[in-house]
């Protein structure tokens, strides 16, 4: 099998999951995992297929032909082979040794806190692997409140305690509480 990954992007309606759905399938495809949301009128998405040899290209040029719909696609050819899920030994995303790690970020809203927060993961060679992140009011003040969360490969030769240092610094110059999932927090 060939594994595509699928980027997506078009005025949201109903049916478009339906449509990528049904163009996969027609094409003996399996869709593996995906990650789909409506943002501001938008639907955004990427979905990770698998389909047969001989059938990725005219999934894909299947797939463009949605765009008269609005809605672009765009596959690329996964430079990996799929993981064995039948494996009892545990799954990296990245090929480099290290340890996965959940990050989250929590402080009021301004321009640049992912900037900020994702220059300091790559310094430290950090692989974001996955992101989302949202702005809700405050409990009490009703300000505006950014909320991030991510899970990290932290390389293997990464001190934890350069890490949090690190972290704690970022924390206290940006005015945010950051997380990550052994328990520690930084504010």
């Amino acid at each position: 099998m060939i594994d595509l990954v699928l980027t997506l992007i078009g005025p949201d309606r109903p049916g478009l999951v339906e449509a990528v759905a049904h163009t996969v399938a027609q094409r003996g495809g399996n869709w593996l995992e995906s990650r789909m949301i409506n943002l501001a009128g938008q639907f955004a998405g990427i979905l990770h297929v698998e389909v047969p040899p001989g059938q990725s290209e005219a999934l894909a040029r299947e797939l463009e032909g949605l765009g008269a719909s609005g809605l672009r696609v765009l596959a690329a050819r996964s430079a990996r082979p799929a993981p064995d899920l039948t494996s009892a030994a545990p799954l990296a995303a990245t090929g480099a040794p290290g340890r996965v790690m959940q990050l989250e970020l929590i402080g009021l809203d301004r321009p640049g806190l992912v900037r900020e927060i994702s220059q300091l993961l790559a310094r430290h060679e950090i692989n974001v692997e996955e992101l989302t992140s949202d702005r809700t009011s405050a409990p009490m003040s009703g300000e505006t409140m950014f909320r991030a969360q991510a899970r990290v490969k932290v390389p293997a030769h990464l001190d934890a305690a350069q890490l949090r240092s690190s972290l704690d610094r970022l924390a206290s110059d940006l005015t945010v509480e950051i997380r990550l999932d052994d328990g520690v927090a930084s504010t």
